[in-house]
C-alpha cells in the first residue's frame, strides 16, 4: 500500500482511480483497508477544493418542491393564501418564523437553510 496526501488534481484523479479499481474488495481484507484510507483522502480533498455552498431558502423551497412534484397551491396549507406564497417565491416578502417551522415540519428542509439571510424584490 502506497498512500500519499492528495495534494493536486492530478493526485486527486490518479486517487479517483484507485478507488474506482479497489470497488469489488472484500470486507476485512488489506484491498478494503486501502479503499477506505483512499476515500477518506478524497473527501478530505473535496471538502476542502470543491465547497458546495448552502442555496438560500427560496432556491431551498423550489428545490424541494421540484422534488416532491409540488405546485405553488400546495404550499399554501403551509405559507398561508396563495398570495403570500407567490410572495415568499418571488422574493417579495420574507419567511416568518411560523413559515419556516411549517416548512421544516412538512417539506423537511433543514432549518439552516430557511434562516439563512437573502435578498428580496422589495424597494
Amino acid at each position: 500500500m502506497n498512500i500519499r496526501p492528495i495534494k493536486t488534481e492530478e493526485d486527486y484523479n490518479n486517487t479517483l482511480s484507485q478507488i474506482e479499481s479497489l470497488m469489488d474488495a472484500k470486507p476485512d481484507t488489506p484491498q478494503m483497508d486501502e479503499l477506505e484510507v483512499l476515500t477518506t483522502l478524497v473527501e478530505a480533498y473535496e471538502a476542502q477544493h470543491y465547497v458546495i455552498d448552502v442555496p438560500d431558502p427560496i432556491e431551498a423551497i423550489k428545490f424541494r418542491m421540484e422534488q416532491e412534484g409540488l405546485k405553488q397551491k400546495d404550499l399554501v396549507s403551509i405559507v398561508g393564501s396563495k398570495s403570500r406564497v407567490s410572495e415568499i417565491l418571488n422574493r417579495k416578502r420574507k419567511l416568518t418564523i411560523e413559515m419556516i417551522r411549517n416548512l421544516h415540519k412538512q417539506l423537511h428542509i433543514p432549518v439552516e437553510s430557511l434562516f439563512l439571510d437573502y435578498k428580496t424584490n422589495c424597494a
